[in-house]
């Protein structure tokens, strides 16, 4: 029975840092295997949670960050994050889905389903097509993460 805990408590930490901003998968995929996760369990947790989060962020981001915005504490981050985001949303304006896609599925810092969400909000894209963009760079980002996760790990084991 302990051992079922140990493992459930495991999945849901990758779980929840796939669905924190700064870290998502890319930090849940090793983060998972380091804790004796297989490759495979790791990657599709961190993506079911990195996915899971991404309804309620294109749902919310741009009402919540309206309403910050608004605030004279926040209105200064808020309008910070937006910048940064637009800056980035060039190339999603150019390419539209397809550039969003790539955006979210290039394992770099500061690009991933949290920004994507941010951009497509900022850019009013439609929601059913701004998710499938973003699981699929989410796919796309895991398979990237976790193979090079493998490597990595094979190396120092």
């Amino acid at each position: 029975m302990m051992g079922i805990l140990e493992g459930l408590k495991r999945e849901i930490i990758v779980m929840v840092v796939a669905m924190m901003p700064v870290s998502e998968l890319r930090g849940a995929i090793p983060l998972g295997i380091s804790l004796g996760l297989s490759p495979i369990h790791s990657t599709l947790i961190s993506m079911a949670g990195n996915i899971l989060i991404v309804p309620f962020l294109l749902k919310l981001l741009h009402p919540i960050m309206a309403y910050f915005e608004k605030t004279y504490l926040f209105s200064k981050t808020i309008g910070w994050v937006k910048r940064r985001s637009m800056r980035k949303a060039k190339t999603i304006k150019k390419y539209s889905l397809l550039g969003l896609f790539i955006f979210v599925a290039i394992p770099i810092p500061t690009t991933g389903a949290w920004t994507g969400c941010i951009i497509a909000s900022l850019l009013k894209l439609d929601f059913n097509k701004a998710f499938l963009a973003i699981s699929s760079g989410i796919v796309t980002a895991a398979l990237i993460v976790s193979t090079i996760s493998y490597k990595v790990f094979s190396i120092i084991q």
